[in-house]
């Protein structure tokens, strides 16, 4: 089982910055793909916002090229969305996601893929 934990939500001006970061923790093997989620208070359905691909490109929704920046340390099973120029549109709750592959107790190894229990980040004046 692989834990996801997310950390640096909070509310902001718009035009402002903000950094949000996610770790993983578990008997990892290795993480294929990191990416941040957004739920929309509007009842829109989840949206992608940002993947990052182990040896791979990076990804962004349209809506967020050219503001959002998201890294990994694969050392330290990390991820970080640097978020610039914020708007109020960007107010959600900022999921992070992995998948990759494990090691069980029975030295197996199994494709994982997980979610945190998501950060809120609220753009507003």
């Amino acid at each position: 089982q692989v834990q996801l934990v997310e950390s640096g939500g909070g509310l902001v001006q718009p035009g402002g910055s903000l950094n949000i970061s996610c770790v993983a923790s578990g008997n990892i093997f290795t993480i294929n793909a990191m990416a941040w989620y957004r739920q929309s208070p509007r009842g829109r359905a989840r949206e992608l916002v940002a993947v990052a691909i182990s040896g791979g490109p990076t990804n962004y929704a349209d809506s967020v090229k050219g503001r959002f920046t998201i890294s990994r340390d694969n050392a330290k099973n990390t991820t970080t969305l640097q978020m610039n120029s914020l708007k109020p549109e960007d107010t959600g709750v900022y999921y992070c996601h992995a998948d990759g592959i494990v090691i069980t107790a029975s030295n197996v190894k199994r494709a994982f893929r997980s979610q945190g229990q998501g950060t809120q980040i609220t753009v507003s004046s």
